[in-house]
């Protein structure tokens, strides 16, 4: 019996030839990710080990990009932690440097690896054909301390894409579709794994954001075949594969979506769910206060590329707050020099540090009571961004800044 993506490279950290749906294996991790939303919680469980050890230091990645800045002393404090423990040890550590899922797709995330990272879009290290998860503090920490963890192996979902997006459709509308039809639940504890010919029309940049919002429907992980786009790259970021698996033509899938790319159409999730989802039209009109482009789902390069051109030459609506939040601090210098950031400037908008802005809801950016904003972020959950009583909306770069200039959600084709 053939074996999935997933099964692969359970087996291969495992040691072992095979692995199927339903087995626990033990598997050594290759790489351990960690952000201050939740290090300082590790840092204190491992002070409080008898014998504290830490298994391989070299495989250890910590980054702050929740709250950075600092926004009060408490948050300062945790970020101090993490820093005198990173330096101590000999650790990995990014400061500033951007989101910490997009740092390791561009410096770090290999095709056959398998990854923990201790937030729950690790998955989108699918994109090159690495098993990422997100995993809590304990799990994270047994890791880091022994090296290996547990893994039932999970059933898989496979999406067989074909076809080409429309023009001014996105990977986004993609993925937000895909949820909305399976569910937020659809996919739970199960891998989703993407081929077809459709996925050569994927850039990188789409590929992470597919990956990265499968979580959304509950995955534990999802993959992507390797090809020459993945392959080129791993080359321009100085890296070699692990292992380059695929899925055999025999592999055994709890179910099987064929995706027609030619039949997506824009898309907004609507409050409180991500899976809540409707064509974009159907949310035309709704007063925005705030939009958000950013975050480690559409925080990158093209995704700038695409607000500027919607937005040059135009202004911000009154009285809306739009944030434009680079991923990383190459994309935003990459952003620099090619005339967006002053672009987006120019239009009104507040251009802000690499960081998880108000996609994390807790520092820079959150609403108000009542307020509701249209954000290219990971989660409408309610209170997600702010106050309880606010309201989120999901959707591309595209509609998000079409929103911002007409101050109610909008699509591009029509500001």
């Amino acid at each position: 019996m053939g074996m999935t993506m997933a099964e692969k490279i359970i087996a291969l950290a495992a040691g072992k030839e095979t692995a199927k749906a339903g087995d626990i294996e033990t598997v050594t991790l290759d790489k351990l990710m960690s952000n201050d939303g939740t290090t300082h919680l590790t840092i204190d469980m491992y002070n409080k080990l008898k014998n504290p050890r830490i298994a391989d230091v070299n495989k250890l990645v910590w980054i702050v990009d929740h709250n950075i800045p600092a926004d009060c002393p408490k948050t300062a404090a945790s970020h101090k932690k993490m820093r005198d423990f990173a330096k101590a040890n000999g650790i990995r550590f990014y400061e500033g440097e951007g989101v910490c899922h997009q740092v390791m797709m561009e410096n770090h995330v290999c095709p056959g690896d398998l990854i923990f990272g201790a937030d729950s879009h690790t998955c989108a290290y699918g994109a090159l054909g690495a098993f990422g998860t997100g995993v809590g503090c304990t799990d994270y920490l047994y890791a880091m301390v022994t090296g290996q963890s547990w893994l039932l192996v999970p059933e898989t979902l496979r999406f067989n894409l074909k076809g080409k997006l429309p023009e001014g459709v996105y990977a986004r509308d993609l993925i937000l579709t895909i949820i909305g039809r399976i569910g937020a639940n659809g996919a739970n504890y199960k891998a989703m794994e993407f081929g077809g010919e459709g996925l050569a029309t994927l850039s990188m940049s789409d590929r992470i954001s597919v990956c990265n919002l499968c979580v959304e429907a509950g995955a534990k992980t999802a993959l992507m075949e390797v090809d020459d786009i993945a392959m080129d790259y791993l080359k321009e970021h100085g890296r070699e594969p692990k292992a380059i698996v695929k899925a055999d033509e025999d592999a055994v899938y709890s179910a099987v979506y064929d995706i027609d790319l030619s039949e997506i159409c824009p898309i907004v999730a609507k409050p409180h769910f991500v899976d809540n989802v409707v064509p974009a039209e159907e949310s035309l009109g709704v007063k925005i206060d705030e939009a958000f482009l950013g975050s480690c789902n559409n925080g990158r390069i093209e995704d700038l590329r695409v607000g500027a051109k919607i937005i040059a030459g135009k202004k911000v609506a009154d009285k809306v707050r739009f944030l434009v939040v680079p991923a990383s601090r190459s994309v935003y210098l990459q952003a620099a020099e090619e005339g967006l950031l002053k672009i987006f400037i120019d239009a009104g908008a507040i251009v802000m540090n690499p960081n998880c802005s108000v996609c994390w809801g807790s520092c820079q950016g959150v609403i108000g009571e009542g307020e509701t904003l249209i954000s290219t972020g990971t989660r409408n959950f309610k209170g997600r961004a702010g106050h309880k009583d606010s309201f989120v909306y999901l959707a591309s770069a595209a509609t998000v800044t079409a929103s911002a200039i007409a101050g109610e959600i909008t699509t591009a084709d029509r500001v």
